[in-house]
């Protein structure tokens, strides 16, 4: 059996619209796409191996470049395949949905991993472990899946045309775009249709997922993210249709938002974050009935709303969004506005807990000084070494996004605390020195002492973007606040 007929024989046995009849005009429309020379056997007999196999022998029969964009590309057309068409697949989402909601994303994610969409094999690569904190265990993972962008490609992308098709990267209109030099492929790509509150939204799984089942839900309308009542009233709305998943959205503004803000958006997936996990540490009146509330001993300054009431919830989470928006407490260095540019906002995070609604209101605050030019609620400079980047959405709620050069660079710092030879970057010597001076190094605890420190640093991180401290002064400034909502 041939690569060819293998990969035909996939397809008929896929969900996508295809019968034995079609047996030809598939075979044709892949030979269309590779060329007429095919190996008689792949590397690896998997759906992705075939694809793999077919890739490299358009290649070889010159029909595509061997370059990331045009690999990337001509796989996702090979996948899109096996792929239903997105009338077909939303039927049977909707369909599966009247058994449960789990059922249904259990089809969804599962077509989707098995089309290649979620990258679980560039997922895999990641680095990830916990490391115990004083806030509980925090998630660590060194992000290893996203491929590193082609230099001559990203040159060249900048000579194409642009002609704003999509508009971005969240679009609806990137179901099943071909893709192009700087701009991903999508040809199976699928995304399923929702109403939320009377609008059209879409609900997609994430390619190089974070977590588990990481889902983008995202507004059919190109507008940008902000929030506000309609905010909170989305998310809870989310959670009700889909009592599983967890989902939050990134604040609204520079420094402290997301790396979109030019697209209404929020994530979600299936997993329990550290954040969800941390108790409350001092309940407080937020002074609407029929909710409870309290400080959640976090890192980051965090009032957590719980109540089986949704409206009630959203009327206590506008109450103390609008009242942060606009509060300063400059013995804190808490300023809402610094002439009329806004410095306030939230991190909303909503799920299900049994019958009740829970709103996770992380606070944050955008402000830069000379001290602070990233943002003085934002990682320092001395733990930049491990973690300078914007604390989104899932950072907040405490799984770690680390940069993939950490991988080498804290192997040679390993090789540093063991007394080797090595080629630390210069910007770890400070912190690898008091490793050295705080432990005994040999080569079986090296590992393990550099994740839990990482793991500090990481929580340190956290505590930079809090607004609050968790300190004396830190205490008396968050009970100013909670003050004014009543």
């Amino acid at each position: 059996m041939t690569v060819l007929t293998q990969f035909v024989d996939a397809v008929i046995a896929s969900p996508a619209p295809y019968q034995d009849l079609d047996r030809i005009y598939v075979t044709n429309r892949v030979l269309g796409l590779v060329g007429d020379a095919i190996p008689a056997t792949a590397a690896e007999p998997t759906l992705t191996g075939l694809v793999a196999t077919l890739v490299q022998a358009a290649i070889d029969n010159g029909r595509i470049e061997a370059t990331t964009t045009d690999r990337e590309i001509l796989s996702d057309q090979l996948m899109a395949f096996v792929t239903p068409l997105p009338s077909a697949l939303n039927q049977t989402f909707w369909n599966k949905y009247q058994q449960s909601p789990q059922v249904a994303t259990d089809y969804f994610y599962q077509l989707s991993r098995a089309n290649d969409y979620v990258k679980t094999k560039a997922i895999a690569k990641n680095v990830v472990f916990d490391a115990a904190t004083d806030f509980g265990d925090l998630e660590i993972t060194i992000n290893l899946s996203k491929p590193e962008k082609d230099p001559k490609a990203i040159a060249a992308a900048r000579n194409q045309p642009q002609n704003g098709y999509p508009l971005c990267q969240l679009c609806m209109e990137n179901e099943g775009y071909r893709g192009r030099l700087g701009y991903p492929a999508r040809s199976n790509h699928r995304i399923i249709r929702m109403m939320i509150n009377g609008e059209p939204w879409g609900f997609q799984y994430s390619p190089y997922a974070y977590f588990n089942e990481h889902a983008i839900f995202l507004d059919a309308v190109h507008r940008p993210m902000v929030i506000n009542r309609q905010t909170f009233t989305n998310l809870l709305e989310i959670v009700h249709q889909l009592p599983h998943y967890f989902v939050g959205s990134n604040a609204d503004l520079p420094i402290v938002g997301g790396s979109m803000l030019s697209h209404e958006h929020y994530q979600g997936g299936r997993h329990d974050f550290p954040m969800m996990k941390a108790p409350i540490a001092k309940k407080i009146d937020v002074g609407v009935a029929g909710v409870s509330a309290g400080i959640v001993k976090w890192p980051m300054s965090t009032i957590r709303l719980q109540s089986s009431d949704p409206s009630a919830l959203v009327d206590a989470a506008v109450k103390v969004h609008d009242a942060w928006k606009d509060y300063s407490d400059e013995t804190v260095n808490v300023r809402a506005y610094t002439g009329k540019t806004r410095h306030h906002t939230t991190t909303p995070i909503a799920r299900k807990v049994g019958d009740d609604y829970v709103l996770d209101i992380v606070l944050r605050d955008n402000q830069t000084s000379a001290t602070y030019p990233d943002g003085i609620f934002h990682p320092h400079q001395d733990v930049q070494h491990i973690k300078k980047e914007n604390i989104g959405l899932i950072e907040v709620m405490g799984r770690a996004i680390l940069p993939a050069r950490l991988k080498t660079e804290l192997a040679e710092v390993a090789k540093y605390l063991l007394g080797r030879h090595n080629q630390m970057v210069a910007m770890h010597q400070p912190w690898a020195d008091a490793l050295k001076a705080k432990y005994q190094f040999n080569q079986d605890n090296v590992t393990e002492i550099l994740n839990q420190e990482v793991g500090r640093v990481f929580a340190r991180v956290l505590a930079d973007a809090g607004v609050f401290k968790w300190d004396k002064a830190g205490a008396a400034a968050f009970d100013r606040f909670i003050a004014t909502l009543n």
